[in-house]
């Protein structure tokens, strides 16, 4: 069983345990479920240099605690004044350390669109993540089969959600009905090795329809892997573990997306 196996069979018997204790009806009560959205698709559309989905994340499978002194909120503050577009909150606990209850926290104190980010295998999740102040959720091909993928997106088109759909290889881009899907991002990071490469995302992402967002996740740090992205026509980045790393994240986003704009404007 490789990572992302082990992974998802975890959130299934943690998902039974969370769906005994909190009905599919009652998630609706949540303080949580009423709030506005706010468009994740919409915060990453029509900017000329590159849309930054900023992540706040703890820690992860291969390199354990990210950030000692972690504080959501505060990042997500910060994140916010560095100029991201969006905010990630990862939300699964026994890998990432995360926690709905940092979404929930962040989405009271930001307006930024959140994207919650776990491992999303039942439509309880989809109407969870919207009850905890969610915009969008992720969407990842690989652990779904048959028509689960679909029920999932119609989960996030009932509850108003946004869906970034995540790809890691060519298998998994060609079962998309791009009718279902308007943002696609690849993970470069292969989950099963944990290794990294930007060019094969890249060229996974330049297969999809024109008017389509594209998003590029994982293994990008400096403005020359933003430049690759805005060469080759991909105007989104998620990026979590280089800017939690940083003394200041916000400060880390500001200065990334500045030096990216000066390789541009030095061509």
């Amino acid at each position: 069983m490789n990572i992302l196996e082990e992974i998802t069979q975890k959130t299934t018997d943690d998902l039974r345990r969370r769906m005994q204790k909190v009905s599919f009806r009652d998630l609706g009560s949540f303080r949580g479920y009423e709030k506005e959205r706010i468009s994740f698709k919409k915060a990453l559309s029509g900017i000329d240099d590159i849309s930054v989905i900023a992540e706040v994340k703890k820690a992860s499978p291969s390199k354990g605690i990210i950030r000692p002194d972690f504080d959501h909120i505060d990042t997500a503050l910060r994140y916010q004044d560095g100029g991201a577009s969006a905010i990630s909150v990862l939300t699964d606990e026994p890998f990432f350390k995360g926690s709905l209850n940092y979404l929930s926290e962040i989405s009271e104190k930001v307006d930024l669109p959140l994207l919650r980010k776990d491992f999303i295998v039942d439509p309880y999740q989809v109407k969870e993540a919207r009850a905890h102040g969610a915009d969008a959720v992720l969407i990842i091909v690989a652990i779904t089969e048959g028509a689960q993928l679909d029920e999932l997106l119609h989960a996030c088109n009932e509850f108003g959600l946004d869906a970034l759909v995540e790809c890691y290889d060519q298998d998994d881009f060609d079962r998309l009905n791009f009718d279902q899907v308007d943002i696609l991002g690849v993970n470069n990071r292969d989950l099963k090795n944990f290794e990294v490469d930007v060019h094969r995302g890249i060229k996974i992402l330049k297969q999809a329809p024109s008017e389509k967002i594209l998003v590029s996740e994982s293994g990008l740090s400096k403005p020359e892997d933003l430049k690759l992205l805005l060469d080759n026509e991909i105007h989104s980045a998620l990026i979590g573990e280089f800017f939690m790393r940083q003394e200041d994240p916000g400060q880390a986003v500001k200065k990334l997306k500045s030096e990216t704009l000066r390789l541009l404007e030095n061509e």
